[in-house]
C-alpha cells in the first residue's frame, strides 16, 4: 500500500458510506431487498438482474486492504484506489481485495458470483511478472469466524461466490524472483459480476428434469448412509450401486456441456469484450528496487511439523528415562505400548499392532517408513521453505522428551545432502538416534551420522533438540548425559534447549526469575543455544540484559526465543483473532531484543482425525490457532497442497522485515536501526506497536530511500 496509508485513515473516508444491515439485525439483509448505495445513476428495476448488461460497479463494492488487515464478513466498504507496492527481489508482497455485494443478481441463494482476472505486471522495458508464476490469488476463508485460511483460486475458473450482506476477501501475492530487473511494473485486476452456472442451467432445465436429478441424488444418499452391513460384500454392492447412479446422472443430457468446462473453466461464460466493458478495474503497480533478500535467512527460525502416524508404527520412539547410566546405555529405554521393547516385545509387535492400532492417531494414515510417508514429509519440507523458515519434524515422548529431525533420511543417503545443502535452510535438526534404544547398534548409528555431517560445509547449521522445557534436576541431568555422548563424537556440536524456568528442587537462586536467568550455569557446556520463552519477559524488555549477561558468546553460546501458548494480548503472538500487525510484530520483537534465532513448537498440531478432509479442530487447552499455521488442503478441496494461514503469510512478512532492518543497520549501525523502529512508530515494545499498516510502509520506504 502507499506509504502513509493505514486502516484508520481509510476508515476516516467511510463515514458517509451506508453499511448494509446484517440480516436479522436492524431490519434485514439482502434477501429483503436492500440496495447498498453507490449506483451510478442507473435504476436496475425489478426482476432478475443480468450481470452482462449492468456494470459490475452497480452490483458490488470493490476495494483494497493491506495484508495486516483482518477483513471480517461485516467489513464496511471503502473507496476504490490504486494499489502501490514496493518489494525487493526474492521478496513476496501481498495485499487483499475486499468484495461486498450491493444487490443480488443470482437466483440460487447467493448474492452472485464474480470472475477475478489479473493481468501480467509489465515494466516500460518489457519485463514481466507473470500471472500464475509470480502472481497468485487465494480466497480468504474464515476459521472460527476469523479470516485465516488462504484457499487457492483455480486459475482455470477464477471465480468466487458472494453472500448477501457479507464481505469476502481475496489475498493477492506478488512474488519477485531473484533475477527480476528493478523498475516500475504496472497492471490491473478486473472484477466482473457473472451469471452463475446454476442460473445459466436453470433457464433451460425443466422442472421434471430437476426432479429427476433430485431423486437420483436422494437415492445415492440413501444407499451410502452408514449402517450395519451384514457383510463386506453388501457394502461393496451398495457403493457399486451408488457409483452406477452417479454415472447415470453425469450422462444426463442437461449435464453434457459441463464436460468441456473441466478444462476450460468458466472464463468463457462471458464474452471478453463484454467483460472488459462491465468490469471493475483495480489499478496495480509494484516498484521492484535494487536489492535482493538473501536466499538464506539472516535469522534462523525453526518451526516444528508434527507428523503423526498410528501408535503401533511408532512404538519405537516412545521413550522413558532409564535408571542405568553404564557404558552400554545412553540413558534411554525404548518402550513399546506394552512395556520395554526387549526381544520378546519386538518379536510380538504384530500382536501389539492388532490390539492397539488406532487409526485416529493419523489424519493421513501413512505408515512410517513407506514411500508415501517419505513423499509427504518431503512435500511439506519444500513447501514450508518458501516462508523463510527452517522446518523440523517432531514427535513428543513422555516428560516433553522430543525426537526432532529436519531430514527423514540418514546422513549417507543422497537426499540428506540435498536437504542440508539447500541454501534456503538456515538451521537443521539432527535426530539424537534413528531408533531410540539402548543397543550398541543405535549408538554406532548416531556416531556414524555425526561423523558424516561434521565433515560437511553445512555442519555449522546443525543442532540437536533433545528436550522441550525441562522442569527438574533429573531432566537437566539427562540433557547433560546425552550431551556428553554427543560431544565425544564432535566437540563443536550444538544443542538447543528451550526453557521458561530453572530446575525445580535445586537451590540455584533465591527467586524464580533469578533461577531462570542462571540456567546457563547449569547447562554449560551441554547447551549452546539457550532458547527462552517470551512469556517470561512479559513487557519487561529491560530483563533481556540479565539473560544475555549470563551467556558466553566466546564459547559459541547463543540466545534464541520462542512463543508457545503465551504471551497473550496485547503482546505479539500468532493466535487466531489477534491483529495482523500483532502477528507480524513477533519478528520485530525478536530483532529489537537482539535474539539470534527463533523456535516455534508446531505448525500443524490440530486435533487428531481419521481422514485428511475431516474438519479442523484446534487442540483443547490451547489458545485458538496456537500450534496451527497451515491446514490440510483436503479440508477445502480435492487438492493435497497445504493451505497457508494469513498468520503464516505475516510470519514471512516479519522475516522479510528483519532483512530490511539488518540492511539499514549494516549501513548506519544497530542504534540507528532501533531508532528507525521508534521514529516510524512501527514497534516500540511488546505492548507498543502500530495497529495500522501505514508505519510498516513508511519504514520500508525509508530503508529504500537511503
Amino acid at each position: 500500500m502507499e506509504p502513509g496509508d493505514s486502516n484508520s485513515a481509510a476508515e476516516g473516508k467511510t463515514h458517509n458510506v451506508s453499511v448494509p444491515p446484517v440480516e436479522g439485525v436492524a431490519g434485514g439483509g439482502t434477501s429483503y431487498g436492500w440496495a447498498d448505495g453507490g449506483l451510478r445513476g442507473t435504476s436496475l428495476g425489478a426482476g432478475v438482474i443480468d450481470p452482462t448488461k449492468v456494470h459490475s460497479e452497480d452490483l458490488l463494492h470493490v476495494w483494497s486492504m493491506p495484508s495486516t488487515a483482518n477483513v471480517s464478513q461485516q467489513e464496511a466498504p471503502r473507496p476504490l484506489e490504486k494499489v502501490n507496492l514496493l518489494a525487493a527481489r526474492n521478496e513476496r508482497e501481498s495485499f487483499q481485495i475486499a468484495l461486498r455485494p450491493k444487490v443480488s443478481w443470482a437466483t440460487s441463494g447467493i448474492a452472485g458470483s464474480v470472475h477475478i482476472q489479473c493481468t501480467d505486471l509489465c515494466s516500460s522495458s518489457g519485463d514481466r511478472l507473470v500471472v500464475g508464476q509470480s502472481i497468485t490469488l487465494r480466497r480468504v476463508v474464515p476459521i472460527l469466524g476469523v479470516p485465516d485460511a488462504l484457499v487457492p483460486i483455480d486459475p482455470l475458473s477464477p471465480q468466487i461466490s458472494l453472500h448477501p450482506g457479507e464481505t469476502a476477501a481475496v489475498w493477492v501475492s506478488l512474488n519477485v524472483p531473484c533475477g527480476q530487473p528493478p523498475g516500475l511494473y504496472e497492471g490491473e485486476i478486473l472484477v466482473t459480476a457473472i451469471k452463475t452456472q446454476f442460473d445459466s442451467r436453470a433457464e433451460s432445465l425443466l422442472k421434471s428434469e430437476r426432479y429427476g436429478l433430485y431423486k437420483e441424488l436422494r437415492s445415492c444418499l440413501d444407499i451410502t448412509e452408514p449402517g450395519d452391513y451384514s457383510s463386506p460384500e453388501e457394502m461393496v454392492q451398495r457403493l457399486t450401486s451408488a457409483s452406477t447412479a452417479l454415472r447415470r446422472m453425469l450422462d444426463n443430457p442437461v449435464l453434457q456441456d459441463c464436460n468441456g468446462q473441466e478444462n476450460n473453466g468458466f472464463g468463457d461464460m462471458m464474452d471478453e469484450d463484454v467483460m472488459n466493458n462491465v468490469s471493475v478495474r483495480l489499478k496495480l503497480s509494484l516498484t521492484v528496487w535494487d536489492f535482493t533478500l538473501p536466499v538464506t535467512p539472516s535469522l534462523p527460525a525453526v518451526f516444528g511439523v508434527s507428523w503423526q502416524y498410528p501408535l503401533l508404527l511408532f512404538y519405537i520412539s516412545i521413550s522413558v528415562l532409564c535408571n542405568c547410566y553404564g557404558s552400554g546405555c545412553n540413558g534411554l529405554q525404548t518402550m513399546s505400548p506394552l512395556g520395554p521393547a526387549g526381544p520378546a516385545a519386538v518379536e510380538d509387535r504384530t500382536r501389539v499392532a492388532a490390539v492397539l492400532a488406532n487409526p485416529e492417531a493419523d489424519r493421513f494414515c501413512l505408515e512410517h517408513g513407506t514411500e508415501g510417508w517419505y513423499n509427504a514429509l518431503d512435500h511439506h519440507f519444500r513447501w514450508l521453505l518458501q516462508y523463510r523458515i527452517s522446518p523440523f519434524f517432531c514427535r513428543w515422548g513422555d516428560s516433553m522428551r522430543i525426537l526432532a529431525y529436519t531430514c527423514p533420511w540418514p546422513a549417507d543417503h543422497p537426499k540428506a545432502n540435498e536437504y542440508y545443502s539447500d541454501p534456503r535452510l538456515a538451521a537443521y535438526a539432527v535426530p539424537y538416534a534413528p531408533i531410540l534404544s539402548c543397543t550398541d547398534a543405535a549408538k554406532n548409528s548416531l556416531m556414524r551420522e555425526v561423523d558424516i555431517l561434521k565433515s560437511k560445509p553445512h555442519w555449522s547449521k546443525a543442532y540437536f533438540y533433545l528436550w522441550d522445557e525441562p522442569l527438574n534436576v533429573d531432566q537437566y541431568d539427562m540433557i547433560c548425559s546425552i550431551s556428553n555422548e554427543l560431544r565425544s563424537y564432535a566437540p563443536d556440536v550444538r544443542i538447543l534447549t528451550t526453557y521458561y524456568c530453572g530446575p525445580s528442587g535445586s537451590e540455584l537462586a533465591p527467586s524464580t526469575f533469578e533461577a531462570f536467568v542462571k540456567v546457563p550455569n547449569v547447562l554449560r557446556p551441554h547447551t549452546q543455544i539457550f532458547c527462552t520463552s517470551e512469556w517470561v519477559l512479559g513487557t519487561r524488555e529491560d530483563l533481556v540484559k540479565d539473560i544475555v549477561a549470563e551467556l558466553r558468546p566466546d564459547l559459541g553460546e547463543e540466545w534464541w526465543t520462542y512463543v508457545c501458548m503465551g504471551p497473550s494480548d496485547p503482546q505479539p503472538n500468532w493466535h487466531l483473532g489477534m491483529r495482523g500487525t500483532q502477528h507480524r510484530a513477533v519478528m520485530w520483537r525478536v530483532w529489537k531484543e537482539g535474539g539470534t534465532g527463533f523456535l516455534y513448537w508446531g505448525t500443524n498440531c490440530y486435533e487428531k482425525a481419521m481422514i485428511p478432509s475431516a474438519e479442523i479442530c484446534f487442540r483443547r487447552g490451547l489458545p485458538p490457532g496456537d500450534g496451527v499455521l497451515f491446514y490440510p488442503g483436503e479440508v477445502f478441496s480435492s487438492s493435497h497442497e497445504p493451505v497457508a494461514s494469513t498468520r503464516l503469510e505475516r510470519i514471512l512478512s516479519g522475516m522479510q522485515d528483519i532483512e530490511y532492518l539488518k540492511l539499514y543497520s549494516s549501513r548506519y549501525g544497530r542504534e540507528e536501526g532501533l531508532a528507525l523502529l521508534e521514529k516510524t512508530g512501527m514497534y516500540l515494545g511488546p505492548d507498543r506497536y502500530t495497529l495500522d499498516h501505514g508505519p510498516v510502509d513508511v519504514m520500508r520506504a525509508m530503508e529504500t530511500a537511503q
